[in-house]
């Protein structure tokens, strides 16, 4: 299949825009352009003679495409051809000759689909200019159903067609400076594209406070996102001006904000979690001890290796955990026997991956380069490792990851499924009970805070209303206490 070139690929784009072409339906537009393309180049007809549209609708009959898809696909070639076909053509514009059409096509942003537009059921007409040009232009005041091209009288920007291939390549050499998450790394890519969607894919230095303004406003009004989503989208943004384009949009003032609701966590009980473990086979039923035993995180608990564990002193060391911070946990002494298992588990595993010559474990940043050997040394082996070895694309080797976490969400929801509870339950549940649990013994809500890995105390608050309060309510004087000591 052939690719339609840049030029015309922008300029059509700018048609579809000035004919009010619902966002929608751009890309069937384009997709019918490009069929009708790669239909002149194979079969040797003039892409710029209207009479090939003739034999292309014919094609189109014949491949059993539906009646809205034909007038769909003859209005899009009908546009082509008055783009083509103006008055003072433009020389970017010239369709090349046959055989020379198969010109790599520019990467442009996932257009905004505007899902707002009311459907109706009465067919639009669609009009375009200069009808009396030829007979074929009768094709293009067919009606169209609103399935096929619907009009909207929303009023959008054209897109502008700049490229923002630097400003991605700094963004992502920015959040490696820092040693961010690359989960972070994927959420503000995300939202840079959808940014970038939004402005039409308007020039990087032409960007406003104004810009962000109608981003966050068109989420929380036309998207109605929770306020922790547009928060985040906020966050990226804010990253995106003052390090990447270098420019601060200050405070964003008039911003329609979703509205956030307080929330209380999902806590099980004891004999709900117990239900859980029996459904659970190893090695999933240990990850899940080690969620509720410890209050880890799931990809903390994935993330830990032999030398995280330490016997002796009864303690698991976390390392790189959430914002990159090491903390100690107890090690519960119902989980060593279950543990050291695992541990000559992965030992002999080990021992089997160095016979069959493997590369190594994954290691975090520049850790292989400072220690070369620590890749198949056993202390450096995951706690929880991959069934299979997953190979390196740019190396060919083959290395051992850790279980995938969607592996273990799988198998804690197909266990849930299996118990009689009316819980909403993940992964994170278990930490949430482990917090609770440990408030309803009434150990100490610092220590919690400190075994959780909480930077702030008002985040560890918020079990508190997952817990029954034992606490005297009606204000008493400490003398009257004394009464009876």
């Amino acid at each position: 299949m052939i690719s339609i070139p840049a030029a015309l690929l922008t300029r059509f784009e700018e048609c579809l825009f000035a004919h009010n072409i619902a966002d929608t339906y751009h890309i069937h537009y384009k997709k019918w352009l490009r069929f009708y393309l790669d239909f002149c180049e194979k079969y040797l007809v003039e892409p710029t003679r209207r009479e090939s549209l003739d034999a292309f609708m014919q094609k189109l009959k014949d491949k059993k495409q539906t009646e809205r898809q034909q007038q769909q696909a003859s209005h899009a070639i009908s546009l082509y051809y008055d783009l083509i076909h103006t008055d003072e053509p433009s020389a970017s514009l010239a369709v090349p000759p046959r055989g020379q059409f198969k010109v790599a096509e520019v990467e442009r942003p996932k257009q905004y689909v505007n899902r707002s537009t009311p459907q109706s059921s009465a067919p639009v007409t669609v009009t375009c200019p200069n009808e009396a040009r030829s007979p074929q232009n009768n094709l293009r005041t067919q009606p169209i159903l609103p399935s096929a091209s619907p009009v909207t009288s929303e009023k959008v920007r054209p897109p502008s067609g700049a490229s923002w291939k630097l400003e991605y390549t700094r963004l992502v050499e920015e959040i490696q400076i820092r040693h961010y998450s690359p989960k972070t790394l994927k959420t503000y890519q995300q939202w840079l594209r959808q940014f970038q969607a939004f402005t039409r894919s308007k020039p990087p230095e032409s960007l406003t406070a104004m810009d962000v303004k109608e981003f966050l406003t068109w989420l929380a009004v036309k998207r109605g996102v929770a306020a922790s989503t547009q928060n985040q989208a906020f966050n990226a943004l804010l990253f995106f001006y003052r390090h990447v384009l270098q420019k601060e949009f200050g405070k964003v003032e008039g911003v329609v904000r979703a509205k956030r609701r307080p929330s209380i966590p999902v806590v099980l009980s004891r004999k709900e979690i117990k239900e859980i473990l029996s459904h659970l086979a190893p090695p999933f039923d240990l990850v899940v001890k080690l969620l509720y035993g410890c209050g880890l995180r799931l990809f903390e608990c994935l993330n830990l290796r032999v030398q995280c564990l330490n016997f002796d002193a009864g303690v698991i060391t976390i390392h790189d955990g959430k914002g990159k911070k090491d903390r100690t946990v107890p090690l519960p002494a119902t989980l060593c026997a279950e543990l050291k298992s695992q541990v000559a588990v992965v030992k002999d595993l080990h021992q089997r991956d160095l016979e069959r010559k493997y590369a190594g474990v994954f290691l975090v940043t520049a850790l292989e380069k400072k220690y070369p050997r620590a890749v198949k040394e056993f202390i450096w082996q995951w706690l929880f490792p991959a069934r299979d070895l997953t190979r390196v694309p740019e190396s060919g080797e083959y290395r051992r990851y850790h279980l995938h976490e969607t592996q273990v969400q799988k198998a804690i929801k197909e266990a849930v499924g299996k118990t009689s509870l009316c819980k909403r339950a993940s992964a994170h549940t278990f930490r949430h009970s482990f917090a609770s649990h440990l408030l309803q013994a009434n150990i100490d809500i610092r220590t919690i805070q400190e075994l959780l890995g909480h930077s702030d105390l008002k985040t560890t608050m918020i079990y508190t209303h997952t817990v029954k309060s034992v606490t005297i309510k009606e204000a008493k004087s400490p003398l009257d206490l004394w009464t009876g000591a």
